[in-house]
């Protein structure tokens, strides 16, 4: 017996980041809820900068241009967090820091 595997990817259509949530709503309707804690560099980014989201692949990604992130739908579907090590979120978290010394 056959069986038949129709795939399709999962679209984003819209995003919201609030002080504890990623909220990414998918073009077949669904919501994706998932905690901010899970992508450190939203985490630790200003809300400005969590606003300044772009969608990528024709929705199949989400970019913060700000932040240097870029978050898969399929991946938050699957619930699978940051995959940053902890030397390069502490490399970025210096060079954030850095910046903003400089700029003020």
């Amino acid at each position: 017996m056959r069986t038949l595997v129709i795939e399709r990817q999962a679209r984003a259509r819209n995003v919201q980041v609030t002080e504890e949530e990623l909220i990414v709503e998918l073009e077949d309707g669904r919501t994706i809820i998932v905690p901010l804690a899970w992508f450190p560099r939203l985490l630790h980014g200003t809300p400005e900068e969590r606003a300044n989201w772009r969608l990528i692949g024709d929705g199949e990604g989400i970019h913060w241009p700000d932040l240097d992130e870029d978050i898969a739908v399929a991946h938050l579907l699957l619930g699978i967090p940051s995959q940053e090590t902890q030397a390069s979120l502490q490399k970025w978290l210096q060079s954030r820091k850095q910046k903003l010394t400089t700029d003020h």
